[in-house]
């Protein structure tokens, strides 16, 4: 079986869109990115997830807030005792503030998912990735003043993410989870939820794990070992995880990983400049192969998304991640 190279979703924000973001100069952005994946060689491309991109929010790229300032239940605005509250969840250490405070039944609002996929839809004729985050991340920069529990939040959360990604059709879509590799803990209320999501997802579900890209640093600590139970226990057709930066002395115990779980690998290194050559992505892969299997690798990606590299830099490693794929598969490029 043929490794498939993808992209995790972001892409460095082109510089018209700061000044301008009308639905104009967002589709001239999006063709743009589609296009430098498929010069690329990219398999499977995504729009940079520039359709949530606000410039009032440019650290988190739209992870977060693109989300739950549109749902109803939610309300932006809070008090001091309201960030007291948030602030008691070690976990969250890096957030000064709440994404939110909900204050009533979680509902979808305004937020309208499958009308950012159908925009990026007519602008490539390639297999396309739709990108979203995933329940337990949004549970966690919320504030509950409303349901008692966190695991209700996150599955109202769940709830509303499950119908739109019913009402998209992409081949893969991406679920993105960022805080649970640090909190391996929280997998008995975030399992339901996230497994909720992903089985409603029509073609191929896939989950992101990473250890954190907040302004290209690490957040989580922790080791995929500890994480073992909670992929094993996910709906998903494949995994999308970091190893570049932290080296692939973990690959061990991704033996115990379900073998109906495909496995995406991490292979260029998103938090360093420095463009990784073919020879070092095919070395990568051919250790993976000789530790978990021939088979085992089903895609191989950046760590996690390119938003905070320039663009050339993003560019020269999306090149390589081809070249590399290629050169172990002994194809030509």
């Amino acid at each position: 079986m043929s490794i498939q190279t993808t992209v995790v979703g972001s892409y460095p924000t082109p510089h018209w869109l700061l000044g301008d973001t009308s639905r104009v100069a967002l589709r001239d952005a999006i063709m743009v990115v589609l296009k430098t994946q498929e010069l690329a060689g990219i398999d499977v491309v995504a729009d940079g997830e520039l359709n949530r991109f606000d410039p009032s929010h440019p650290e988190t790229n739209g992870m977060i807030d693109y989300f739950v300032t549109r749902m109803d239940g939610i309300r932006s605005r809070f008090s001091v005792s309201d960030i007291d509250e948030f602030r008691k969840d070690a976990g969250m250490a890096y957030r000064t503030d709440p994404a939110g405070i909900v204050y009533g039944p979680i509902g979808e609002g305004v937020l309208n998912l499958p009308r950012d996929y159908e925009f990026t839809k007519g602008l490539t004729r390639s297999r396309l990735k739709f990108t979203c985050t995933g329940p337990h991340m949004l549970t966690k920069v919320l504030t509950d003043r409303y349901y008692g529990s966190r695991e209700k939040v996150a599955m109202a959360v769940a709830g509303v993410l499950r119908r739109q990604m019913e009402r998209i059709d992409a081949e893969i879509v991406q679920i993105d989870e960022a805080n649970i590799s640090g909190h391996p803990e929280d997998r008995d209320w975030a399992l339901p939820a996230i497994n909720h999501v992903l089985d409603g997802i029509r073609n191929t579900a896939a989950v992101h794990i990473c250890f954190g890209n907040y302004g290209g640093q690490t957040i989580q600590k922790g080791f995929w070992k500890d994480l073992m139970p909670f992929l094993n226990g996910l709906h998903a057709d494949h995994l999308v995880l970091e190893f570049a930066r932290r080296g692939y002395g973990e690959l061990e115990a991704f033996r115990d990983l379900d073998p109906k779980i495909g496995l995406g690998l991490g292979v260029v290194d998103i938090k360093d400049n420095a463009i990784e050559s073919p020879d070092l992505i095919a070395e990568r892969l051919e250790l993976a192969s000789k530790i978990l299997g021939p088979d085992r690798i089903r895609y191989i990606h950046p760590d996690c998304g390119f938003w905070m590299l320039q663009r050339s830099v993003a560019d020269g490693k999306m090149r390589a991640l081809v070249a590399g794929r290629n050169l172990f598969e002994g194809r030509k490029s």
